[in-house]
């Protein structure tokens, strides 16, 4: 009898495609993917790849970015259902409104973020890069969305920019509290603390690095350390683990678990493939402003 992981290999022979998987997808998607990385890592790849179909394995608005910058791809998800309440998190309206009262201004769009919310946007960025792009651009104002709390603590290293925040947030990061991380250094009293910048600033003044998915794996590989507190989503367990078998990876609580990302299946990866099924498609109009904002990224953040 054939495997799954034998079907989906023969599939994407078959149909030329690409499997890009997320760091917080289970460990058996990661470990048939041929590329794995965060948001912003894969929104690269997806531009650089030369196989005509993309089986990306994450939330929506993943394969969204990947379908806004290489629109000639055809672009598959798994489960067309695993989704990120944070992406819906910004008010077109409001971004409008913004724009009326303050000159100036620059709306910077997280990418964990609808299509249609990057079409409103000047420029996006990823946990890995927003530091750095918002530090780069001229205007002085910032509508940072949707992620409240990443946009506080990029607020928190710029002082010289005037931000304006937005009532978003992912709630993986922010039920990681700060008195659970206080409990789990009370228990591993060794353990170095690594935290997303999703996660709320009283959480981030604990932490010994900060950083986005891939910074964390990095920052763990590279330390001389041999335990970490881990927080983010618990995927991510899967690539510490593997480049460094000889370290100790700590949670600091049950709820570190997105079941969006966990919606992705060898069975549904198959599927996908088989029938391309899952077609993700972006109005023109909304593709041709929202790759305006992604390009900008790309640009800015090299």
């Amino acid at each position: 009898m054939v495997s799954l992981t034998d079907k989906i290999n023969a599939l994407k022979k078959e149909k030329d495609a690409v499997i890009l998987a997320h760091y917080y997808v289970n460990d058996e998607v990661q470990e048939i993917a041929d590329f794995v990385g965060d948001s912003y890592a894969l929104a690269k790849i997806a531009t650089t790849v030369p196989q005509k179909t993309i089986l990306f394995c994450g939330v929506y608005f993943m394969g969204e970015s990947a379908k806004i910058l290489s629109p000639e791809k055809m672009v598959l998800m798994p489960d067309v259902y695993a989704d990120c309440p944070m992406a819906h998190m910004a008010d077109m309206e409001k971004i409008q409104e913004v724009r009326k009262v303050y000159d100036d201004l620059a709306v910077v769009c997280y990418v964990n973020s609808t299509a249609e919310t990057k079409a409103y946007s000047d420029v996006c960025v990823t946990s890995s890069n927003a530091l750095k792009i918002v530090r780069n651009l001229p205007q002085k104002n910032i509508y940072f969305i949707p992620d409240e709390n990443l946009g506080r603590y990029v607020a928190s290293q710029l002082p010289e920019k005037n931000f304006i925040f937005n009532d978003g947030f992912c709630h993986v990061h922010t039920s990681i509290t700060r008195e659970n991380v206080e409990k789990a250094k009370e228990i591993f009293q060794q353990a170095k603390v690594l935290v997303h910048p999703e996660c709320k600033m009283d959480v981030l003044e604990l932490a010994d690095y900060i950083g986005s998915t891939a910074g964390i794996i990095e920052y763990a590989t590279a330390s001389d350390a041999r335990e970490f507190i881990i927080c983010t989503e618990m995927g991510i367990l899967y690539e510490l683990r593997k480049r460094n078998p000889d370290k100790k990876f700590y949670s600091v609580g049950h709820r570190q678990f997105c079941p969006n990302m966990k919606k992705i299946t060898l069975e549904k990866m198959a599927d996908a493939l088989e029938n391309c099924s899952g077609q993700v498609e972006v109005v023109e109009s909304i593709r041709e402003k929202a790759n305006v904002a992604l390009a900008r990224m790309l640009e800015l953040a090299e």
